[in-house]
């Protein structure tokens, strides 16, 4: 069984001033509003609350760091796509996840959380677009809810769409049943706590976010 070392809460951003220093490999967390993505943070730590999670989509306006001892940090991104949230704030947090994912030299790799019922948005496949050759795991979340044959479905679906994106690895994930949480937790420890002896992919310029 795979186990990563115990995180706590860092800070909270709410502007690229208050990044923490870079230091050691993050985890960025990133995904739609309400589909999960705290839920899936709070699993694979092994804690409660550790993401707070909430009915109220678009709740969370800051990026969240999370740390892990000295070795490793869990980065919380805002949720995107919420259509009732005021067309000024979701600039405002375009603005801030495009500064952390274009500018942040220790990003070691990205979780997309997707509802496993509605995957690959149009903006999800925005965003992975944008990445580029970012490692990324796109975690079908809520796996749950769809039966043995709709999981099998969608998730070969998923796979064929992406076939042509071999940076991402694509795996269902339930919080609740904890279906995949080892899966997801061997691609964390992987990208945390293995030494990393290639430039990090966070170096990479890339344009600004856009649409989130």
């Amino acid at each position: 069984m795979q186990t990563l070392p115990t995180a706590q809460f860092m800070r909270a951003a709410g502007r690229p001033a208050d990044f923490p220093p870079p230091g050691p490999p993050e985890v960025a967390f990133a995904g739609r509003s309400n589909v999960g993505k705290s839920s899936a943070i709070n699993a694979l730590l092994g804690r409660r609350s550790l993401a707070r999670t909430s009915k109220t989509p678009g709740r969370t306006q800051t990026i969240n760091f999370y740390e892990m001892g000295a070795a490793a940090r869990i980065v919380d991104l805002p949720g995107y796509g919420y259509a009732r949230v005021p067309k000024p704030l979701r600039e405002q947090w375009r603005q801030l996840v495009g500064s952390y994912l274009q500018d942040r030299p220790s990003l070691a790799g990205v979780v997309l959380v997707m509802d496993a019922r509605h995957p690959l948005t149009d903006l999800d496949a925005q965003l992975l677009a944008w990445l580029g050759r970012f490692p990324t795991l796109a975690l079908l979340s809520k796996a749950d809810k769809l039966s043995r044959r709709e999981q099998e479905l969608t998730l070969k679906e998923c796979a064929s769409r992406l076939a042509d994106a071999p940076h991402v690895r694509v795996a269902l994930f339930s919080s609740t049943t904890h279906q995949g949480l080892e899966e997801a937790r061997g691609a964390l420890a992987a990208w945390l706590l293995a030494e990393r002896n290639a430039e990090p992919a966070g170096k990479n310029k890339k344009p600004p976010v856009k649409g989130i």
